[in-house]
């Protein structure tokens, strides 16, 4: 049974990823998520009075004074807000955001300690192991050998031994720490000590790197806060003062300065002259917006202008960014659960086993009596059954899958996600900074017959000079870079959402949009327009040029795509941006299905419909807005040079921006999968044979050996097979 807590007094993603990490453990609780933003707990298992009283004392020793209830807002702590001047503001932001610093360098220190614990056990049972095999091989001492074999497997799998206590008192009976008990002290019955020990080494040095990777990412991707804004500069009276954001009501006026994120969705007052706002958080567009008084604003933009005034439109709880951090959260928390390989095969493989043992031992000694000879049969059994080939082989081809990929830039976070990426079967990817460059380029220059492209560049870079518009000051950029001479005009005027008129040489020169040209009866020449934001160009009333300006895609993308539906992947593109740029760039790329004006929201949507078509779906982002679908997909990629939030949602991260990466990864999974299975086809067919040989009455000690050391052994080596990356890059 799940239930929903609220964990009031907790500031620190930090302290919240250890809390959660303890409340796990807790007799009675099977499993504990803790949504960060929302300050959530969902805990599942039977949680009675004492228990809640046991995590409150838990979740208090790790950050005192956080407490664990079930009203929402009954024990929330109320901060009282002061108001105070631009100055005073400025020295406490200051002063809070040492506190913040020292506050997270506390914790990296923490981290590091935490670390250091984990390895602390590893390097211990290492050292203890190496002196059982020299005090076994060279001094042949067989009592201190054995003793150091014993001590090395307690100290590395008192993990894995206590796990499988608890579970047992839980009632959880066939889980991977059962299977690794199981399949240990067979080792050890056969006399097999180094081959005990080393099972559970290696099973502890791929855990810690797995559990290290995977405790890091949910840390960061609890700690969305930073997207949030704390405070903002209300209208009171006849002054600005500051109040937390939590206190901003419909109806408010804002102050946004230059760089101020914006914190509630609102309407601007007071920009006649227009303002350039970034909306990268939200919908992943590179270019700025230029916004007028009266248009809409979304909670997590930045202004790029000198400061507006906003009319607050939606509480700070009930803004687009909030919404983005809380669908973050409910993403992660629906997406599907993947069990990791071991853990399915240990619920099947391990109770059959034990059935057909306890079957061995009491139904031939019920009907001969001979009940010695049968119970040493069935310990026999078990111990060729024993599955430590499996345990060793199938973990490592997951390894050596993620060691591949990290040479060539692609950082899985855990092996779940290297198995699910296998598995997927259609690849969705954003538009703007994952196809394509993310930058605004001049794409296409028209002119009509009358002017040169130069001519035309320059008669618009001069009228364009003092315009602060995105489009404008990359039309004069282009022309700076490239020489092209700028002439002053004698008179400019902007025109709001429509572009620029001036006189330029005595000429009436008019650079906008086709409203411009439509709105002064200029006709233009008929034929398809190019995707992007097109510039016209009219001089006493004649169309004379068109530039249009477009994010240009990368030079890999069409490849990598044609590459991906070469291996069976179903390919799409979601984005944020119009219709007409995005069908453009698909087009080029050669996806098979376009979606276009996307929110986070409707992205989450529209994965979620691609699973149902086609299965598991990875999706492939760079941007705070892609967030929320990274997390929900089956598998989030994200580009290293995306946003922060992105590369913490998401389950593997390519250090290279080049959609390429994409296909590597997909080829690495794929290949990991099939050895996996190869491994373990071959293990289960040596072991069948075995196990048959015996029940025939021909036990060897040799088919034992091999069918257990033998075949980790050639299972081993099959596995690092995926090591090699020249075949991920052709």
């Amino acid at each position: 049974m799940e239930k929903v807590y609220h964990i009031s007094d907790l500031d620190c993603a930090h302290c919240g990823a250890k809390i959660e990490e303890a409340l796990g453990k807790l007799e009675g609780i099977e499993s504990a998520v803790l949504n960060f933003p929302l300050r959530k707990l969902h805990i599942r298992g039977d949680i009675t009075d004492e228990t809640l009283a046991l995590m409150n004392e838990t979740a208090n020793s790790i950050e005192p004074g956080v407490r664990i209830h079930e009203g929402e807002h009954d024990h929330h702590r109320h901060h009282e807000h002061e108001h105070h001047h631009e100055c005073c503001h400025d020295h406490d932001h200051d002063h809070a955001h040492e506190h913040s610093h020292e506050h997270s360098h506390g914790h990296h220190h923490e981290h590091a300690e935490s670390l250091a614990g984990e390895l602390a056990p590893l390097l211990a049972g290492l050292l203890l192991f190496a002196g059982a095999l020299i005090a076994d091989k060279l001094a042949d001492i067989f009592p201190l050998a054995l003793g150091l074999y014993i001590a090395a497997y307690l100290v590395l799998g008192f993990n894995v031994l206590t796990a499988t206590v608890k579970n047992l008192r839980a009632g959880k009976i066939f889980d991977e720490n059962f299977l690794m008990t199981v399949a240990t002290v067979g080792a050890f019955v056969l006399g097999e000590y180094p081959e005990a020990v080393g099972v559970v080494l290696f099973f502890r040095i791929g855990e810690l790197f797995e559990d290290y990777a995977v405790s890091r990412s949910r840390r960061a991707i609890t700690d969305v806060t930073s997207l949030r804004v704390d405070e903002a500069e209300v209208l009171r009276g006849d002054e600005f003062v500051r109040v937390h954001a939590e206190e901003i009501q419909v109806g408010d006026v804002l102050r946004i300065k230059a760089g101020g994120r914006i914190a509630a969705d609102g309407v601007i007052e007071g920009a006649e002259h227009g303002v350039k706002i970034d909306t990268s958080a939200v919908n992943g567009e590179p270019v700025p917006l230029v916004a007028y008084s009266g248009d809409s604003v979304m909670s997590g933009c930045i202004s790029l202008s000198d400061s507006f005034r906003l009319r607050v439109t939606a509480a700070a709880e009930d803004s687009m960014i909030s919404k983005i951090a809380r669908a973050v959260e409910t993403a992660s928390a629906e997406k599907p659960h993947i069990d990791r390989f071991i853990t399915r095969f240990a619920k099947i493989y391990t109770p059959a086993v034990i059935a057909a043992a306890a079957f061995t031992a009491i139904v031939p000694s019920l009907i001969t009596g001979d009940w010695s000879k049968w119970i040493y049969s069935a310990l026999t059994f078990l111990v060729i059954s024993c599955p430590c080939a499996l345990v060793l082989s199938v973990p490592l081809a997951y390894f050596s899958g993620i060691g591949a990929a990290s040479k060539l830039g692609i950082l899985f976070k855990g092996g779940a996600s290297l198995e699910a990426l296998g598995k997927v079967r259609a690849v969705a990817f954003d538009k703007t900074g994952t196809l394509t460059d993310g930058t605004f380029n001049i794409t296409d220059i028209q002119t009509f017959g009358t002017v040169s492209e130069t001519e035309l560049l320059s008669i618009c870079g001069s009228c364009e000079q003092t315009s602060s518009h995105p489009v404008a000051e990359r039309i004069t950029g282009h022309c700076r870079e490239n020489s092209i001479p700028l002439t002053e005009p004698t008179r400019t005027e902007e025109l709001a959402g429509r572009g620029i008129s001036a006189e330029l040489d005595g000429k009436r020169v008019l650079c906008g949009n086709e409203r411009l040209m439509s709105e002064n009866s200029i006709d233009l020449p008929a034929g398809e327009v190019p995707a992007g934001s097109v510039v016209y160009v009219a001089v006493d009333g004649r169309a004379v040029g068109r530039i249009v300006i477009s994010d240009t895609m990368k030079k890999t993308s069409a490849a990598a795509v044609g590459a991906l539906k070469a291996l069976g992947c179903r390919t799409a593109m979601l984005t944020g941006d119009k219709a007409a740029n995005a069908e453009a760039v698909g087009r080029a790329a050669g996806v098979d299905e376009i979606r276009s004006e996307l929110l986070p929201d409707g992205k989450l949507a529209e994965i979620n419909k691609l699973r149902g078509q086609y299965g598991s779906v990875m999706f492939v982002g760079d941007g705070i807005n892609d967030a929320p679908v990274l997390a929900g997909a089956d598998v989030g990629g994200a580009m290293q040079t995306g946003a922060d939030l992105a590369l913490e949602a998401a389950d593997v991260v390519f250090m290279s921006a080049e959609p390429e990466s994409a296909v590597r990864a997909k080829r690495i999974a794929d290949k990991t999968l099939r050895i996996a299975y190869e491994n373990i086809l071959f293990a289960l067919a040596v072991k069948a044979l075995v196990l048959i040989l015996g029940l025939l009455g021909h036990p060897s000690m040799w088919f034992a050996v091999f069918a257990d050391s033998g075949v980790a052994m050639l299972l081993i080596l099959n596995s690092v097979r995926v090591l090699g990356t020249k075949a991920y890059t052709k």
